[in-house]
């Protein structure tokens, strides 16, 4: 079987309406997705997760009725937005095996691998994290991902506690607790990372080391380590909390980082933490540090 698809950049003012359009004309399937090559890490809490220029797909049956709802869908579109609506013939697909064949085994450090289930790489000392095509947002392939799933390599977490700040997949509270972490708290405010990485930490038998929970209801525990891979923004706004997370002399990393923000993120955290010189991959950064003895964050 296959299908018509209409697409059409918009506002992310204008998303609203046009997906209430789609649906009204019978859309199968309403989907989003970045127009503008515009990164969308975890958003602060409340804010709406979309890019600011968005492009949103309609799914129809590829039969005559079908034809003439993107016809009537069309002629709204032009009158709704400025971009004009692009309608193309997809043809049915496998889509797990077309999810396959962009995702392969990847290393992060020396062991860490991040795989589809079922596939495992030739190396006898490999910590497999496996992730389903269903639940693959956040799959390492992110250079902030990839940047902390390495610091997570290199850490003896072995009989630690580590929070992960707005764990999306899941993929980083999985990684410290596949490499040995005794306790995982897994925090975000969005319900469907809570969803997925509750799915992701059963599927990879951690599940009993991993709590998944909304930053509301995060448990009162001093960790031995934090990362947070989410926005400049709200890593300077919760600089001070991260601080009270922390035992003296626990260990803290922090992405979602543009090369600019920086020097923005360490002055938050100078008064709590003594830095590393940040770590790079393209146009992001990592920052890592150590909780001082006795002090609180600024910020």
């Amino acid at each position: 079987m296959s299908w018509l698809q209409i697409r059409v950049a918009v506002r992310r003012a204008e998303v609203e309406a046009v997906e209430a359009a789609m649906e009204a004309a019978g859309a199968a399937a309403v989907t989003f997705a970045d127009a503008a090559d515009e990164p969308q890490l975890e958003p602060p809490p409340g804010a709406t997760p979309l890019w600011r220029a968005v492009e949103v797909t309609g799914l129809f049956a590829d039969d005559a009725e079908g034809e003439a709802q993107v016809r009537e869908l069309e002629a709204a579109l032009r009158r709704l937005v400025a971009n004009a609506p692009v309608v193309a013939r997809l043809a049915d697909q496998v889509w797990e095996r077309v999810w396959l064949d962009t995702f392969r085994p990847t290393r992060f450090g020396r062991r860490l691998w991040v795989c589809p289930h079922g596939q495992r790489p030739d190396d006898p000392e490999a910590v497999v994290v496996a992730l389903d095509p269903g639940l693959a947002f956040g799959t390492g392939h992110h250079p902030t991902t990839a940047l902390c799933l390495t610091w997570l390599d290199g850490c003896a977490l072995a009989g630690e506690t580590l929070i992960d700040y707005g764990c999306g997949s899941g993929i980083l509270a999985i990684a410290a607790a596949r490499l040995g972490a005794a306790r995982v708290i897994a925090v975000d405010h969005d319900p469907q990372a809570l969803e997925a990485t509750s799915a992701n930490a059963a599927a990879n038998g951690v599940a009993e080391r991993v709590l998944v929970c909304h930053p509301d209801q995060a448990p009162d525990v001093v960790a031995d380590r934090l990362v947070a891979n989410i926005l400049a923004a709200p890593l300077i706004a919760l600089a001070g909390r991260f601080a009270e997370c922390l035992r003296p002399g626990g260990a803290l990393a922090l992405s979602g980082i543009l090369a600019e923000q920086v020097e923005a993120v360490a002055a938050a955290y100078a008064a709590g933490f003594a830095l590393a010189l940040p770590q790079r991959r393209e146009d992001w950064a990592l920052l890592t540090g150590r909780r001082l003895e006795g002090r609180q964050s600024g910020a």
